[in-house]
């Protein structure tokens, strides 16, 4: 076969390859039935060092993080994408409160800052008893305007420690007004990805490297009572939808019901996914951080306002 022949036959067998690939992705998305039939994946036009934390304002407009560049994206319900803002504290994971403000996992100096869409940052945590948190990660602000936050260590290479103060990694809880957080589990591995429900009844929390996550009831109080394992599958990120779905980000998005019976995945042309939020003008566009690429997907479902 001379040069040209092979070349030829090499695309045409790349274009096959490519072909069933989506073939097979479009198959799967149309088998969820959380998904819009005939949706298919999105990617918007930019690159991003790592996209992380994305949550939605009260208009539908959803910002997130490229954590190592250090940066706030805003992608509006217009579709049209652009910077909010630049030196954020090396913010990671996001949520709007309800007096709107951005409230942000910000770990360059590990503390929980609000953010006005004018931009004035407040530090709301700084430390815990003392001495300084792992790095918060990812978080939910509740009804009542408390912020449930996750603290697992992950060294940085823009941090002058090479190891943590805080003895394990845990979940807290800080009351709206309040300078001091408590611990409300200190038995997880790594807790990452947290989520709630928007009446406060219940908590989801992901322990990455225990692979698993838990399910607890939300007491009157802010603290935790009867954890049960909701998922034998950790994850980065999550969300949930108006019926109770949970949807677990990492390889591709793992989506399962309010009784924790897996539905399927959407298969992400990433390595890694690492969260995810409903926005939109409907709240039915789900926005997918997967490290170098940001995709949307419209879905049959809204997510929990």
């Amino acid at each position: 076969m001379n040069t040209k022949k092979y070349l030829l036959f090499t695309l045409i067998v790349l274009h096959s390859i490519a072909a069933f690939c989506q073939q097979s992705t479009d198959a799967t998305l149309s088998a969820l039935k959380v998904v819009k039939p005939g949706a298919t994946l999105v990617k918007l036009p930019q690159q991003f060092a790592f996209a992380e934390g994305p949550a939605v304002d009260k208009v539908g407009d959803i910002y997130f993080t490229d954590q190592p560049n250090d940066k706030i994206w805003k992608y509006d319900t217009n579709g049209k994408l652009s910077v909010f803002m630049d030196k954020t504290g090396r913010a990671n994971g996001l949520y709007f409160d309800h007096q709107q403000r951005i409230i942000a996992c910000a770990d360059e100096q590990n503390e929980l800052v609000a953010i006005t869409l004018k931009k004035k940052v407040t530090v709301l945590l700084s430390n815990f008893e003392g001495q300084k948190l792992n790095g918060p990660n990812d978080l939910w602000v509740d009804k009542k305007g408390g912020i449930y936050f996750t603290d697992p260590y992950y060294q940085r290479d823009y941090w002058q420690r090479k190891k943590p103060e805080m003895k394990g990694c845990y979940v807290y809880y800080l009351p709206k007004g309040k300078s001091n957080a408590v611990i409300v589990d200190s038995l997880l591995v790594q807790p990452n990805g947290i989520v709630g429900k928007a009446d406060g009844s219940t908590l989801y929390v992901a322990d990455i490297n225990d692979n698993k996550t838990y399910r607890y009831q939300i007491n009157a109080d802010g603290s935790l009572s009867n954890r049960q394992l909701f998922a034998a599958q950790g994850s980065d990120g999550m969300t949930i939808d108006v019926e109770g779905n949970i949807y677990l980000a990492g390889v591709g998005v793992t989506v399962y019901n309010a009784q924790g019976v897996k539905l399927g995945n959407i298969p992400v042309p990433s390595k890694w996914v690492g969260n995810l939020c409903f926005g939109g003008p409907h709240r039915d566009l789900l926005l997918i951080t997967a490290s170098e690429s940001v995709y949307t997907l419209q879905m049959a479902v809204k997510g929990e306002e």
